[in-house]
């Protein structure tokens, strides 16, 4: 049987005081479940429900056609722990000094998903990867450049009652030893653990998430699942069970393999939720933090880095849509619709501000969010958002405002300005910046005024205390980080 440490009596206290409001307590019969999953480096052609015919995603794609899949979803971040943040929070990770991959920390004094809803009386748990800071003051995985007396910042100090986690990435095979693992294990609930962490890495990171959700169910108390997969990040190995399912695609069979096991995880998952009988009460959300790692495959026989980014070009650490967009869906019976795909630009980001809508929590009122409230949009009762999609990344800052996209790479010198019409171009080839200039001066202007209010959350100002000193210099646009390997068509 798998390991499961209870909640300790102080959180398990708190939860129970914290669902008193108004002398009535709040059941999870009148708040919905919220189970949040991400994968890492799975591309926007890599599931059944986006139109890919080899992987097999049966359960992914039985929950995208009886909820809504979102076409045109943005990770924000071309790299994993910027979107993370983002995830988490409903802000751009630039106001967090994240700007890439194993830098910065999610700050304490951030608003998160588990600290809105626990107010809310949920009980919260995060599960899988966590890469938003270290999880040991004394070891990091990337080594001691990563400062883990400075960025250490793990989820049992970030509002949630339960975790299983990994600093940053594992093998997607016994994810308990291998180069991956070390100064890397799993810890639960703060404590690292050797218990339980051989075979599937997606099965060991579920047989902690189902007992915390089962738990929660029986005491008839709302919660709050963050599951981030590994898979089907590097290093990638499938399971016997999963490669025979590939037999004859080479070493393409690990990648397709290990998704077909996060699928077999999610089934496994319904399955649970049903059998508590919280399945119609319980919210699904699925998406990826980046496009596919690695360059095109020239052989799809030969390579473990067989992902799709679908019809879009570039791919991870890209700001093209390749490297951004990818796929997701929201899954919430009688509440969102069934077999719709909707194709309105939406984002990580939204998630807070959406959550916060749907549970009746409160935001807030002084921190400024990147995200809105798209429910309305997932409800089909509003056809677009109101606010753009920024993002940044190395050299490049965008902005995404309906079906327009901005990509520039200086505050000062707008002759390299590139806008593309996502609705006619996927590719991002045809530049229309001089074709339409006012609107591209007018993205130009709200992307620069974006960056500068970032840059202001960035030092501190929405927060408060003395703690707000940045753990590193901003960065500004055209000078710092010459690290985006996404240059954009010209």
């Amino acid at each position: 049987m798998p390991s499961f440490h209870p909640i300790p009596i102080r959180m398990f206290l708190f939860t129970v005081v914290a669902t008193l409001f108004g002398g009535q307590f709040v059941s999870a019969s009148e708040h919905p479940n919220i189970v949040l999953m991400m994968c890492d480096d799975l591309g926007w052609g890599d599931t059944g429900f986006n139109g890919n015919t080899t992987i097999q995603t049966p359960e992914l794609d039985a929950l995208a056609n009886e909820g809504t899949v979102l076409d045109h979803f943005y990770s924000v971040g071309p790299v994993c722990s910027p979107t993370r943040a983002s995830f988490l929070t409903g802000r751009h990770y630039f106001r967090m000094g994240i700007w890439t991959a194993n830098k910065g920390h999610l700050p304490s004094q951030e608003f998160t998903l588990a600290r809105m809803l626990k107010t809310h009386g949920y009980t919260t748990g995060h599960f899988g990867k966590w890469h938003l800071g270290t999880l040991s003051r004394t070891v990091s995985a990337k080594g001691m450049g990563r400062r883990p007396d400075l960025h250490y910042a793990p989820p049992w100090e970030r509002d949630y009652d339960a975790s299983f986690v990994t600093e940053s990435a594992v093998c997607t095979w016994d994810p308990g030893i291998g180069k991956r693992a070390r100064n890397n294990p799993y810890y639960e609930n703060g404590v690292a653990t050797d218990e339980n962490v051989l075979g599937c890495d997606s099965r060991v990171l579920m047989d902690r998430a189902l007992p915390f959700i089962e738990a929660a169910a029986k005491r008839d108390q709302p919660f709050l699942s963050v599951i981030w997969f590994h898979a089907p990040h590097e290093d990638i190995q499938a399971g016997p069970e999963y490669l025979a399912k590939y037999e004859g695609h080479g070493e393409a069979a690990h990648y397709y393999g290990c998704i077909t096991a996060v699928d077999d995880q999610v089934g496994r998952l319904r399955k649970k939720l049903a059998s508590l009988g919280v399945a119609d009460n319980t919210l699904l959300f699925f998406c990826s933090d980046n496009g596919p790692e690695g360059g095109e495959p020239s052989n799809r026989m030969k390579t473990r880095r067989a992902g799709s980014a679908g019809e879009f070009s570039g791919r991870k650490r890209s700001v093209l849509d390749g490297g951004v967009r990818v796929p997701a869906f929201v899954h919430w019976p009688g509440q969102i619709p069934a077999g719709v795909r909707l194709d309105a630009p939406l984002s990580v980001m939204d998630l807070l501000p959406t959550v916060a809508a749907i549970t009746g929590a409160e935001t807030l009122p002084n921190r400024l969010l990147d995200g809105e409230n798209v429910l309305p949009v997932w409800k089909g009762e509003q056809t677009q958002r109101e606010k753009s999609i920024p993002f940044r990344y190395g050299q490049f800052a965008c902005l995404v405002r309906g079906k327009h996209k901005l990509i520039i790479e200086s505050p000062n010198d707008d002759s390299e300005d590139r806008l593309f019409d996502l609705s006619k171009d996927v590719s991002e080839s045809n530049n229309l910046a001089d074709q339409k200039p006012e609107l591209t001066a007018s993205m130009r202007t709200e992307l620069l005024g974006f960056l500068e209010s970032a840059k202001a959350s960035h030092a501190g100002e929405e927060y408060e205390g003395d703690d707000t000193k940045p753990v590193e210099k901003w960065h500004p646009l055209g000078k710092a980080g010459r690290r985006g390997n996404a240059t954009p068509n010209r």
